[in-house]
């Protein structure tokens, strides 16, 4: 099939990923970095395991330790522009035509990974600017950072009407339950409805497996509470930096299933919600 008559016919959205990484042991890396990758993560893998598991689409996040060199996220984008949505990191000093021709290229949203970094004054001009450009193409930003400073965050980014979308549960604390003061924070923000949260992550909040699963158990009714059906979305976070060793693509998809979401909330946070967040057309 010509590249033209694929545009032209969607494919059945089956399950959409919304949260995955690709990348080569072989390109250049960020300074500052906090970890450095020893293998490939590549497309023709991540596809395989969407195959496998049922899915159809994802949504390719920009790794931290490429830095603003998106070009392998892009070329990734091109080869399956059905399937695949993109997530850009990106300096706030781009240009709008910058922004534009990554959008042609299937960019939906730009990720600020905080983890370990100095606070931001979302304040400055440079901050104003960028946003006023990522609102007008309708894009998003993806915050990751610890929630005890996510309510802050979102609050000073809520004026520049930006889509805003949290990764990983927001990063709590497993053990602290699910009444930590700034999760609670966080659940009264989605309120508002103008947050996205991404179920994704488990083993990244920082109890035990079992410990980590039970968090997320008890979380999620709260969410749905909070959120609503139409701003929940799940990622496997695949190939789960860090954590390598200790999770697999089929593990995440455990985890979901052992959630023991209803139906109804499944197929909102695999195909109703990331298929309007995103901006994938199916069948």
């Amino acid at each position: 099939m010509s590249s033209m008559s694929a545009k032209l016919s969607p494919s059945p959205i089956l399950g959409i990923d919304a949260h995955a990484h690709v990348f080569s042991r072989e390109l250049e890396l960020t300074s500052g970095r906090r970890y450095a990758p020893d293998y490939d993560a590549t497309l023709e893998q991540y596809l395989g395991h969407l195959r496998a598991h049922g899915l159809s689409h994802g949504v390719l996040v920009q790794p931290s330790f490429l830095g603003t060199d998106n070009s392998y996220l892009l070329s990734a984008l091109q080869q399956a522009p059905q399937q695949l949505r993109g997530v850009a990191v990106v300096d706030p000093s781009i240009t709008r035509q910058g922004l534009q021709q990554m959008a042609e290229q299937g960019v939906v949203g730009i990720r600020l990974n905080l983890m370990g970094q100095t606070l931001p004054d979302f304040a400055e001009a440079k901050w104003k600017g960028f946003f006023a450009n990522i609102s007008a193409l309708g894009w998003h930003v993806e915050l990751h950072r610890d929630v005890e400073d996510l309510p802050m965050l979102i609050s000073e980014l809520m004026p520049y009407d930006c889509k805003i979308v949290v990764d990983h549960f927001g990063r709590p604390d497993a053990l602290l339950g699910v009444e930590q003061p700034a999760f609670a924070q966080l659940l009264e923000l989605g309120l508002s409805g103008r947050i996205w949260l991404k179920v994704s992550g488990i083993y990244r909040l920082g109890g035990s497996p079992q410990q980590n699963l039970a968090f997320a158990r008890d979380a999620m009714p709260l969410l749905v509470q909070a959120f609503g059906l139409k701003r929940l979305v799940w990622g496997s976070d695949w190939p789960h930096t860090q954590f390598e060793g200790a999770i697999s693509y089929g593990a995440t998809v455990e985890q979901f299933r052992q959630l023991e979401c209803s139906a109804e909330v499944e197929r909102a946070l695999l195909i109703d919600a990331p298929q309007v967040l995103f901006g994938f057309v199916g069948a």
